[in-house]
């Protein structure tokens, strides 16, 4: 099994993922997160045997949560959402815009917009389950080293109003994220 190298946007994200595991905090928003795994997995020599894992909070974009997930998703699809995908392909590039990362079926929209506002929140659950300002750059970056990946997601508002609420719920987020680490990565 190839080692896991846990990915987060912050340190409140991953503060209960077990200290044996190699873990790299990034920053927020799409950015951060993709200029830092690059520096990072550039570094390395060791690439062929490393596995990227993305933990983190996502704001739920559904009304009805999906029944037994208890919040937890892994991600089958993540997509940018912030990006005019089809004027760049109109103009003859591929914007790469929706990235497939296995059979699961949920679908992640990462953008750098803290969605708050409940119409943005319809306009992206017309296409999505949840909604992140990293996964996309984390699933790219991976992809661009040759470095598989898996995200998991755990929910921590309603990408609502709520979402303003997420540093006082992103420690049981944290509780979570930490023990799907211990039993599924060790």
């Amino acid at each position: 099994m190839p080692r896991p190298l846990i990915v987060a946007a912050t340190a409140a994200e991953v503060a209960h993922v077990p200290a044996a595991f190699e873990v790299l905090v990034t920053g927020l928003g799409k950015t951060a997160a993709a200029t830092s795994l690059s520096r990072h997995l550039a570094r390395r020599n060791d690439l062929a045997d490393l596995l990227v894992v993305n933990v983190g909070t996502a704001g739920e974009l559904r009304d009805e949560p999906v029944e037994g997930s208890h919040g937890l998703f892994e991600i089958g699809t993540v997509f940018n959402h912030d990006i005019n995908a089809d004027a760049i392909r109109a103009l003859g590039y591929d914007p790469r815009e929706r990235l497939v990362l296995g059979e699961h079926p949920t679908v992640l929209a990462t953008g750098d917009v803290f969605v708050t506002d409940p119409m943005v929140r319809a306009r992206l659950s017309a296409q999505a389950d949840l909604v992140d300002m990293e996964g996309y750059a984390f699933a790219y970056v991976a992809g661009e080293f040759g470095v598989p990946i898996r995200m998991i997601k755990h929910v921590s508002d309603n990408a609502d109003e709520s979402a303003l609420e997420w540093v006082a719920m992103v420690d049981r987020s944290a509780r979570v994220l930490g023990a799907w680490a211990a039993a599924e990565l060790s």
